[in-house]
């Protein structure tokens, strides 16, 4: 009879459930950066972004490492300056599939980061803007 999970034993269970994690972290980052850049657009009268636009995908990238980047530092306060997140996005999921193995409430910490950076972004994206504009004399 073949053990439930595999020949791996507990080796291959847990690469199997950091792989189910990681995949449900990156789509909830894929969410929330996707709700922040619509937001932002909105509020500058913009169109939603488009997936086969070049300059779309670039800012959405950005928006994924930038959040990555805050949720790691304010998740991971309690982490050494040598494991504190940083670097390509890559990297920087593999912190956060370690700290949801890690931390109970990680998930809940997840979503008040990323309802906060979705709104953050939205408002200083829309208002920025306007704002220049005026002080330029363009708006």
């Amino acid at each position: 009879m073949t053990p439930p999970f595999g020949h791996g034993g507990p080796a291959e269970l847990r690469a199997r459930l950091d792989a189910e994690l990681r995949e449900r972290i990156e789509e909830a980052v894929d969410f929330v950066c996707l709700d922040a850049l619509v937001r932002s657009r909105r509020a500058r009268g913009l169109p939603a972004p488009a997936a086969d636009h070049p300059a779309d995908r670039e800012e959405f990238t950005q928006s994924v490492h930038d959040f990555l980047e805050l949720l790691g530092a304010q998740i991971a306060g309690a982490l050494s300056e040598e494991e504190a997140p940083r670097g390509d996005v890559q990297q920087l999921v593999a912190v956060q599939v370690r700290l949801a193995g890690e931390l109970p409430d990680y998930w809940q910490r997840f979503e008040a980061i990323g309802a906060s950076y979705a709104g953050e972004t939205a408002t200083s994206r829309g208002e920025r803007r306007p704002f220049l504009q005026r002080l330029f004399g363009r708006g």
